[in-house]
Formats: structure tokens, sequence, C-alpha cells
């Protein structure tokens, strides 16, 4: 099965609602492995290492994000895997 990263950058009302803690949580489940984590400007960046089908999966999961994120746009790019640890929040 073919590997590949994502890396994601997710804009709205996507801080405060438990947008990185239901991305960790949902990549897990998935066995994806990366990170994700707020940025100054409001957005949230991601990044997804495995399956090309699970990988799709998790930007398909950041169209919609927590229960209470309102996202407004993903922008998202694709490349080699580079060797990501199991999947985590960075501070």
């Amino acid at each position: 099965m073919s590997r590949t990263r994502a890396h994601v950058y997710v804009t709205g009302t996507v801080q405060g609602v438990y947008f990185r803690a239901t991305t960790r949580d949902e990549a897990r489940e998935r066995g994806v492995d990366g990170w994700v984590r707020n940025l100054d400007d409001g957005r949230v960046e991601a990044v997804f290492e495995g399956p090309e089908e699970d990988v799709e999966a998790m930007v398909e999961f950041c169209q919609e994000g927590s229960e209470a994120a309102r996202v407004e746009d993903v922008d998202v790019s694709y490349g080699e895997p580079e060797g990501e640890g199991r999947f985590r929040v960075q501070w």
C-alpha cells in the first residue's frame, strides 16, 4: 500500500474548539502519523503521514473538524513521507 504525506492549513473558527484534540484522536484511530498545532494567525496546521486512503480521510476530516469548529477553507499539499512519529499535538 502506498504511503503519502499531506500538509494542511485550516482556516475558520478552528482554535479553542477542540480541533487539535479531535484531530489527534481521529488520526490515532486511523494509525496516521504526524502532528497538529495552532498558528498565531488563527489557523490550524497539520501534517498527516500514512497509507493514502487514511491520509485522504484525515484531509476530509479537516473539512469539518470538531463539532464546535466552523471550517472556512482547507489548503493541502502532498508530498513524500518524511518519517513522522505517532500523531501528536504540538504546542
